[in-house]
């Protein structure tokens, strides 16, 4: 409730032009991954715990809500998910009229082998973008992101690494997304100086992708550690670019 609290009540409504949302995933139930060669649990937290398919889709229903309202009249929001929770997702933006624009599926090179050995390996996200409702007029950059896909229309699946070594200098999170990600959405729906914000922070790698595009960001982050790595990262930042006095 203290997330809930902090997404609807510090800011005014219609503030936002754009909102990236990275939110618990509610997979962390025990099971095993391969990390870095070896076994490891997939427990990330007690904010990644299921507490059953209502309860979870409540709290999905509850934090898109308070972000629609956010948003511009134009705006858009992107979120992040894999199988466990996108779909709840999905059907609450559905719920609360936003306009599903495209669902992208971000291809992971190299992803962790399935150890079980009896499902396919996990190798793709889900990327949802959505306008903030049926009447929004959703900035797009086409020729952008035409150049980008190499004088193509941009496809919906998306070959994007890992993040790198340098992004994970100060310390990583367990969900944490690569930077070229979260730039390639900013990029296709906003403009220079457009005012983004990130209800679930982490270790601040929308902030970073806004500062590196010219955009402005807001973040939220109830844990220290991981706000601390945030500001750690865009301190550092910062020294890459000229600022005008």
């Amino acid at each position: 409730m203290e997330l809930l609290d902090a997404i609807g009540s510090k800011f005014p409504d219609g503030l936002f032009d754009m909102i990236f949302a990275d939110p618990p995933y509610f997979l962390s139930n025990g099971g095993i991954t391969c990390h870095a060669g070896k076994m490891v649990k997939v427990d990330k937290g007690a904010w990644d715990k299921s507490r059953g398919p209502e309860l979870n889709h409540e709290f999905n229903l509850e934090w898109l809500r308070r972000c629609q309202n956010l948003l511009k009249s134009n705006g858009t929001i992107w979120v992040t998910g894999t199988q466990h929770v996108i779909f709840s997702v999905g059907y609450a933006m559905q719920q609360l009229g936003f306009k599903i624009l495209n669902d992208i599926a971000w291809e992971k090179p190299n992803p962790p082998p399935n150890l079980s050995c009896r499902y396919f390996t996990h190798s793709t996200e889900t990327v949802l973008w959505a306008a903030k409702n049926a009447k929004s007029k959703h900035h797009f950059n086409y020729p952008l992101m035409r150049r980008i896909a190499g004088g193509k229309q941009m496809k919906t699946v998306w070959k994007i690494g890992a993040p790198r070594a340098q992004e994970k200098k100060f310390g990583k999170h367990p969900t944490q997304k690569p930077v070229a990600l979260v730039e390639r959405c900013i990029l296709a729906s906003t403009n220079e100086g457009d005012l983004i914000l990130d209800p679930f922070l982490g270790s601040g790698t929308t902030m970073l992708a806004a500062l590196e595009t010219k955009r402005r960001c807001v973040g939220i982050e109830l844990d220290e550690c991981n706000a601390g790595v945030a500001l750690k990262r865009l301190d550092d930042a910062k020294t890459l670019f000229v600022f005008p006095g």
